[in-house]
């Protein structure tokens, strides 16, 4: 084709035309091609699904509704007088029953009137002492237990900001309350819980294998950390300004016995028995080879830690049942640390590997990867602390953190040193 930019006018128009005509052709072959003229091969249309013959309806073994529930209340409907006669209708049997159920918001305000009595013999009165199962509140407060217990249900397990909570009550029930009265809520719900609090911990701290993770957290301005350690039954969290390994070994005490899962990170070195999580180092692995994807080597050595580690799955999938610490469980677990050796070694002291941070990884850590092949009870990733905190992070994100202590959400919180 000519040079546009030094072309002639006579040249471009003499350009344009070609090229009209040569879009003329191509709509007449395409026209052609439709219709299956000319030799060629006709375009393929996909033609509709022929409709399909409905047989009979297959009757179900039950009906998958949703059951009726036992009635509080039961309302019998039927017509006085006949419509065509006029007649008076009186008897009459069950046609059909149909249930509504309905939500009922009803806001009770209960006075305890304490009446004071003389005795006519001594002469001395008595003022009864209501307990705290008698008022149904907590200490001196105006509000039940029922709505203290519903406004934590809702900052904590919903959460549900303040100001919405302060608005709901008021649609629902018409019930006015401030912002500080619900922090005295949520603070009355913390000071209720720490008995059970101190059984979480002690749970925590007596099962046998614990998942471990800690995420930012802002106090009052100030950075610091919230931890947590979960099992499959408890979930423990507590905020301390410090990172260092002391937190962990506060929270599961100098005689924890049993495993704890967790990442990479130093901080956990000083607990005993570790799990590292697999899924950190496999989500390494695959930025790896996101940033090697033209090297077949380093895919292909990404693709043999994956296989290891899938076939050490399957063999805690298949002996399920044999106990921890059994013979087979230990012979298997040195094979699996002896292949993770074989791959890693290679490249360990290689400068220029791009594998070489993971399979020093791998070989500082090679003791600490395995532990689940040989105790079915320890979990081989740390997701569970991943999802445990999340609620907490997303919390993070859209509030910045807190002002004070009182603004932890009352199951965040362990007791801090000196609290009272």
């Amino acid at each position: 084709m000519e040079n546009l930019g030094t072309a002639s006018r006579e040249e471009l128009i003499a350009i344009i035309e070609a090229l009209a005509a040569r879009v003329a052709e191509l709509e007449e072959e395409n026209q052609r091609l439709r219709r299956g003229q000319g030799g060629g091969r006709p375009l393929s249309v996909k033609p509709s699904r022929p409709p399909k013959e409905k047989g009979p309806r297959k009757r179900r073994g039950g009906a998958f509704v949703r059951r009726n529930e036992t009635p509080d209340a039961v309302m019998h409907h039927a017509m006085e007088c006949c419509p065509d006669c006029g007649r008076k209708l009186t008897g009459g049997w069950p046609h059909r029953s149909r249930q509504t159920i309905e939500v009922i918001f009803q806001l009770r305000v209960i006075e305890h009137v304490i009446v004071a009595r003389r005795c006519g013999v001594c002469n001395k009165r008595w003022i009864p002492k209501l307990s705290p199962d008698q008022l149904g509140a907590q200490g001196k407060r105006r509000f039940g237990v029922r709505g203290q217990s519903l406004v934590a249900m809702l900052h904590i397990g919903g959460r549900i900001p303040m100001r919405m909570i302060r608005r709901m009550l008021g649609e629902l029930v018409g019930l006015h309350i401030s912002d500080g009265e619900i922090v005295e809520l949520l603070d009355g719900a913390k000071a209720a819980g720490r008995e059970q609090l101190q059984r979480l911990h002690d749970e925590v701290r007596g099962s046998p294998a614990v998942c471990g993770d800690e995420t930012g957290w802002r106090e009052d301005g100030q950075n610091g950390y919230l931890w947590g350690f979960f099992t499959p039954t408890a979930r423990y969290f507590l905020y301390r300004k410090s990172r260092s390994g002391d937190v962990p070994k506060e929270v599961l005490g100098e005689e924890f016995a049993g495993t704890v899962t967790c990442d990479f990170y130093a901080g956990y070195n000083k607990l005993g028995v570790l799990q590292r999580c697999w899924v950190h180092l496999l989500r390494d692995a695959k930025e790896l080879t996101e940033l090697n994807a033209d090297r077949p080597e380093i895919v292909a050595w990404v693709e043999a830690l994956q296989a290891l580690y899938e076939e050490a799955k399957a063999f805690c999938l298949a002996c399920g049942e044999l106990p921890a610490d059994c013979r087979v469980r230990r012979k298997e677990r040195r094979r699996f640390e002896g292949l993770a050796t074989e791959l890693a070694r290679p490249y360990a002291k290689a400068p220029n590997a791009p594998q070489r941070v993971l399979a020093q990884r791998i070989l500082k850590h090679l003791h600490e990867l395995f532990v689940f092949v040989g105790n079915p009870q320890v979990p081989a990733d740390n997701n569970l602390a991943e999802r445990s905190l999340r609620p907490a992070v997303i919390a993070r994100k859209i509030s910045g953190g807190t002002r004070s202590p009182k603004g932890l959400p009352v199951l965040w919180q362990a007791p801090r040193p000196g609290w009272d």
